[in-house]
């Protein structure tokens, strides 16, 4: 989104954003102006065919597809995400997703961030569940 419409807000005055981190991350993210929004149900790595890896990184990868799927059907991109919540049943994958996000998602001006790792998702075979928030001028 316009970096007119949408401001970053990283001050010096809350703890400093590690460099690996710069590209996927900001403190908060300010919509100055009317926009579309677009919320997304939360993401797994559910296949379109109902298929089911039992892997996180394939999880992850599908899930980040549908993501982009879905914000293709909406005229929207990658870069339009101004907030993404990560849900993770494992801490062990946080490595890994971050490895992820950086390959796909990264970005000058990245979306504020929360990512959890949680007892469970609705079903116990899920690894990892991504909610998303976009918006766009057009």
């Amino acid at each position: 989104m316009s970096d007119e419409l949408v401001v970053r807000h990283n001050p010096e005055t809350v703890w400093p954003i590690p460099e690996s981190f710069r590209s996927i991350y900001a403190h908060g993210v300010e919509l100055r102006s009317k926009a579309r929004l677009l919320f997304l149900s939360g993401q797994i790595g559910v296949a379109p065919d109902g298929s089911l890896a039992t892997h996180f990184e394939a999880q992850c990868e599908v899930a980040m597809t549908n993501v982009e799927t879905l914000l293709t059907a909406a005229a929207m991109k990658q870069a339009d995400i101004v907030k993404l919540v990560f849900y993770l049943t494992r801490a062990a994958d946080l490595p890994t997703l971050g490895e992820f996000r950086r390959k796909r998602w990264a970005s000058p001006t990245p979306p504020a961030v929360t990512t959890l790792v949680v007892a469970a998702l609705a079903r116990p075979e899920l690894l990892i569940e991504i909610d998303v928030t976009a918006a766009s001028a057009h």
